[in-house]
């Protein structure tokens, strides 16, 4: 998850593609319930109270300690969006899997890290059609044919492990049904494209590529990023071809691949909430997300959950 006004690698001088499968019926804001309460014995990160995260320059290469604590944080964030994904129903609401979340976070000992941050007022992030990233959770039922992504993120052990997928609610449609597939593939061609040694604008490409080949379009303004003990380090990953990115990854670092993959335009606009992130024509997007650490053949995914394989 990144806010939309963090620094990232914008796209300038994109054709606005105009799309002609946007949805018949754009969202709107529900009631958004009142920020759930973490009992005093969870420890928190350093934004908590005041909503503002403590920038420093953590390094890109992470320790062995600062990696095992990763894979405890990734494996809790991997379980509990399973557990997310499989309450994702008609007729449930947004702010009911923001309670699941909120609780599976605390079951584990964590801290939910989208509570506060920035003043985010939930404790996951809830994308619903055209939304692409940071929907605010609410009391809107989820509707058959819907598409929602959920965006994990827990605190554990003083790091963060981040995480998401879009979830088909229902009878989705064949053309919402393939562009979550596609974006699935974009994700698997991005970490296919971590390679030691390689520069990680490789990342974008693939991922570039892919969705271009399938008529759909990348989300531009937001990005992967660097995590660790902080949510956002400085390290970004565009999500597509960025030839000026030339950071070479190397065995140790960590970071989010994530895109978010449009049936229409790429173009953005933010509702008044200052966080909803939607397409500007109203088509529909979708979004998958590991966090991943370099090793020294490719890419290990943090975020799987025990009964799941390590790519890479």
């Amino acid at each position: 998850m990144l806010k939309a006004n963090d620094p990232c690698w914008c796209g300038s001088g994109r054709k606005f593609k105009r799309c002609h499968k946007a949805s018949q019926e754009r969202l709107r804001p529900g009631a958004v319930s009142a920020p759930r309460d973490v009992p005093p014995h969870i420890p928190r990160p350093d934004y908590a109270a005041t909503g503002t995260p403590i920038r420093w320059d953590e390094p890109r290469v992470k320790s062995a300690d600062v990696i095992d604590r990763m894979r405890r944080a990734g494996r809790a964030a991997a379980e509990i969006l399973q557990l997310a994904g499989e309450a994702v129903d008609v007729g449930v609401t947004t702010d009911e899997l923001d309670a699941l979340v909120h609780q599976a976070c605390i079951d584990r000992g964590g801290y939910p890290s989208p509570l506060n941050y920035r003043g985010f007022p939930k404790s996951l992030c809830t994308s619903v059609n055209e939304v692409i990233c940071h929907g605010i959770p609410d009391d809107r039922p989820l509707r058959d044919g819907d598409l929602v992504n959920l965006d994990v993120t827990i605190y554990l052990d003083g790091v963060h492990g981040d995480t998401n997928a879009t979830f088909l609610v229902g009878a989705a449609d064949p053309e919402s049904r393939r562009l979550v597939r596609v974006t699935r593939e974009c994700l698997e061609r991005g970490i296919e494209a971590v390679v030691p040694g390689r520069p990680l604008s490789d990342v974008g490409k693939a991922i570039e590529e892919h969705a271009d080949a399938n008529g759909f379009e990348v989300v531009r303004a937001f990005v992967g990023h660097g995590i660790g003990e902080q949510f956002h380090t400085d390290l970004q990953i565009p999500h597509y071809y960025e030839p000026r990115l030339a950071t070479i990854a190397e065995p140790g670092m960590t970071f989010t691949i994530e895109p978010m993959i449009s049936m229409g335009t790429g173009q953005h606009r933010l509702w008044d909430d200052g966080w909803t992130a939607v397409t500007a024509d109203g088509s529909r997007t979708a979004q998958f997300e590991h966090t991943l650490l370099v090793t020294d053949h490719g890419a290990e995914i943090l975020t799987v959950a025990p009964d799941r394989e390590h790519v890479g």
